[in-house]
């Protein structure tokens, strides 16, 4: 029981995973990104059509990651280049991530494909309780995993990813130590999208395969306040993410097992939790708990230097 339990959750609890960390990425380098929900969306979408049509899932990954990529270096074009509002247009991305996705989506209803399969890590797989639900995965998973590593490994043991902190602490003293301000920015919001794209493709690679209009169900949103609650760490974010992941497991656990509770009160789970994590979250911030960058959400101009 409580390894399935743990399964679904893991399952459940991922394509959360890389749209958070690909947040983080984001708000290190000090760009606030609204439209995780836009962006999960384009890649769930494109990674299922380069699926579809070529055959291939690591064609239809690479597809989710490239499209989203595009789309988010549209938010940096905005946001660091132009200086635009950061709020502004990370809601317009999510907007015209839903737009774009139910347009050429339409002819995709209904399609199918053979998704990723779970692959065994010999030895490790056959471990009492965690065997199963962490080492008899799919790649993408495996590749989650991977990516808590590589990412707290980038910013705390890397000479880019201590000056993309920088960028996102203090921009200004960023810049008078010769750091490309713009070029991270830029980057780290592309890349990050791309990061954020893999987990909408996730949803229709793996969860379901096949593509529904809609099908993050607002995971977007709940991966931009799990950034807050996660104090901006990938590891806190990994936890994080199970977290929801465990919430979502339970709720269609309870509507397996017939219980009396209304089905639509246990799908709101999920969301009442994300409440509850940026109330906390907010109580952190006011108390000078949090961890967030100083600089996050402030465009930056040199002549603006003091």
């Amino acid at each position: 029981m409580i390894e399935i339990l743990l399964d679904a959750t893991v399952r459940a609890g991922t394509p959360i995973l890389f749209a958070t960390l690909g947040t983080i990425i984001n708000e290190r380098a000090g760009i606030i990104n609204l439209g995780i929900e836009g962006l999960m969306l384009i890649g769930a979408l494109s990674g299922f059509a380069g699926t579809y049509l070529s055959g291939s899932l690591l064609v239809g990954v690479i597809a989710a990651f490239c499209a989203t990529m595009l789309a988010g270096a549209i938010h940096a074009l905005i946001t660091v280049q132009l200086r635009g509002n950061q709020i502004v247009c990370g809601l317009a991305l999510t907007m015209f991530g839903i737009g774009i996705t139910a347009l050429f989506g339409r002819g995709m209803v209904g399609l199918t494909i053979d998704g990723f399969q779970r692959l065994a890590i010999p030895g490790l797989s056959q471990l009492p309780l965690v065997g199963k639900p962490f080492f008899n995965q799919d790649l993408l998973i495996y590749l989650s995993f991977v990516l808590v590593i590589a990412i707290s490994l980038f910013f705390y043991h890397t000479r880019w990813g201590l000056a993309l902190r920088a960028i996102g602490e203090n921009p200004a003293a960023a810049d008078t130590c010769g750091v490309a301000i713009n070029r991270y920015r830029f980057l780290a919001v592309t890349i990050g999208s791309g990061i954020v794209g893999i987990g909408g493709a996730y949803l229709s690679l793996v969860t379901t395969p096949m593509w529904i209009e809609n099908m993050t169900s607002g995971r977007g949103w709940i991966a931009v306040a799990l950034v807050i609650f996660a104090s901006w760490s990938s590891y806190r974010a990994l936890a994080g993410a199970y977290l929801f992941g465990g919430i979502t497991a339970m709720q269609l656990r309870f509507q397996a097992m017939g219980t009396t509770v209304s089905a639509h009160l246990l799908q709101m789970l999920p969301y009442i939790f994300t409440i509850l994590v940026l109330v906390i979250s907010t109580v952190r911030l006011q108390k000078g708990i949090s961890q967030q960058p100083e600089s996050l959400g402030k465009p930056y101009d040199r002549e603006d230097r003091k």
